[in-house]
């Protein structure tokens, strides 16, 4: 049994295309049929199919104009030919512009099958590659780690919500693995086999994302001088996963909400409704309720998006994970021939600490220590942690105050963030880089919180 490939077969013989259907349902396969060209155009617009079976001989539009079509708008899309013996030339040229492969009639059913699994791995070969050329990912084995009561409870409701087609939310503060968690997701679903596509809205401005998300057509800007697919036509029947999606702006909102209502979309410049079946994951550090009422996040928005909601305990309530994940750390990170382990007052240091950087921090501060012990004992003054709670002399520039233990959390923030900055000389990447945010994440926390570069904030 096949997998469920789409094909659509076009041919003006409705006769064949009847005896087509026929044998390719048979076989597993999805099968649509037109009879003529222009009708042809118009189904390759509004559906994702695998291959097209396209005869060279219709009425209105012919093969070649419908091969034209698809090389400029669908160039992922792979088109064999069905030729008479009268028409090898004909299928030849076709094949010099872009067509797949091509079968003289009367075929074989069996090499028609052969003919359209290889067209279907090699549509698959050219999503990849647009995956790997996006710097997006596919799916590769789960690594999202713990062992703590609170984040087993997380993972049995993210398997549950695995098995549902609905849209899910996750919840968490920066660097506790959201992106990791809704990989999880992905993989425990039926969608497991199709790409898994991340975009970050915090890094790209509005024109960008609209562009990535949804692609743009030949001439839709002064550069676009070729078509190109958008994420959710890459990700079709995989997942698509919107990294920081309170960053995205209100002019861009509508436009996602549009495509999450019924699957449609319109490329940059296009006038044709696209439509794409992907599962939408969704991930935020910010209370999207609270910018429901700030208005800077729609109302509707938020309900498409939040029928299923996961939140990921942040690592200061996950205890029983630390010496856990840091050991992970240290394993993955040390070198193989000196590896490197942690004493026990480092350890102790490690489980009274705060984390307000979460997981990624804490993966921060294992390779940091890595590099500066001098031996294959990792001691405390090797953490550098930014809050000390003894063998202190002098704080770093920023830290936490030791008498301000019982802060709010934002004030932990903006404390943290000034000592790493401090720490990196004021280096916006270079601090960036060592918090795991974004730069733009950073400049909005620096103008936040009013930080200067004198060692205090204002």
């Amino acid at each position: 049994m096949n997998p469920l490939i789409k094909i659509l077969v076009a041919d003006d013989d409705q006769g064949l295309c009847y005896l087509l259907n026929e044998q390719l349902t048979a076989r597993g396969y999805l099968v649509d049929t037109v009879y003529d060209g222009r009708e042809a155009k118009s189904r390759i617009a509004k559906n994702n199919y695998d291959a097209v079976l396209l005869d060279l001989k219709m009425n209105i539009v012919s093969g070649e104009e419908v091969l034209k079509y698809v090389k400029e708008y669908y160039p992922a899309l792979p088109v064999i030919i069905l030729s008479g013996e009268s028409e090898m030339r004909r299928a030849i040229d076709c094949i010099k512009g872009g067509a797949y492969d091509y079968i003289t009639k009367p075929y074989d059913p069996d090499n028609l099958d052969l003919i359209i699994k290889r067209a279907y791995e090699h549509k698959d070969l050219l999503i990849k590659k647009e995956v790997l050329e996006k710097k997006v990912e596919t799916a590769k084995p789960v690594r999202i780690k713990g062992t703590s009561k609170e984040f087993q409870s997380l993972l049995f409701m993210a398997k549950r919500a695995a098995e549902s087609f609905s849209n899910i939310l996750i919840e968490g503060e920066t660097g506790t693995g959201k992106e990791l968690l809704a990989e999880y997701v992905h993989q425990h679903s039926e969608r497991a086999g199709k790409p898994f596509v991340v975009i970050n809205c915090a890094s790209l401005p509005d024109q960008l994302i609209e562009s990535e998300l949804f692609g743009y057509e030949k001439g839709a800007f002064t550069d676009a001088k070729s078509t190109k697919q958008g994420l959710v036509e890459i990700a079709n029947g995989g997942t698509l996963f919107l990294d920081e999606i309170g960053e995205m702006s209100l002019v861009m909102q509508p436009k996602l909400l549009r495509f999450l209502e019924n699957g449609e979309y319109r490329r940059v410049g296009g006038v044709t409704n696209l439509s794409s079946d992907v599962r939408v994951i969704v991930a935020t550090n910010r209370n999207l309720m609270e910018e429901v009422e700030k208005k800077t996040f729609r109302s509707d928005l938020l309900f498409r998006l939040n029928v299923i909601t996961l939140s990921i305990p942040p690592l200061r309530e996950r205890k029983d994970d630390i010496l856990m994940l840091a050991k992970h750390f240290l394993e993955s990170k040390s070198p193989v021939r000196s590896p490197k382990m942690l004493s026990a007052e480092a350890e102790r240091e490690l489980c009274d600490y705060s984390f307000p950087g979460n997981i990624r921090e804490l993966e921060h501060i294992i390779e940091r220590a890595i590099i500066f012990s001098e031996d294959n004992i990792i001691k405390p003054e090797n953490l550098f942690l930014p809050v000390r709670k003894k063998d202190t002399p002098k704080p770093l520039p920023g830290a936490v105050p030791q008498e301000n233990a019982l802060m709010s959390m934002e004030e932990v923030e903006k404390h943290h963030i000034l000592s790493a900055l401090n720490l990196n000389g004021w280096d916006r990447n270079k601090t960036s880089a060592s918090l795991g945010i974004s730069l733009k994440t950073l400049y909005l926390k620096i103008k936040r919180y009013n930080l200067k570069q004198d060692g205090q904030p204002d």
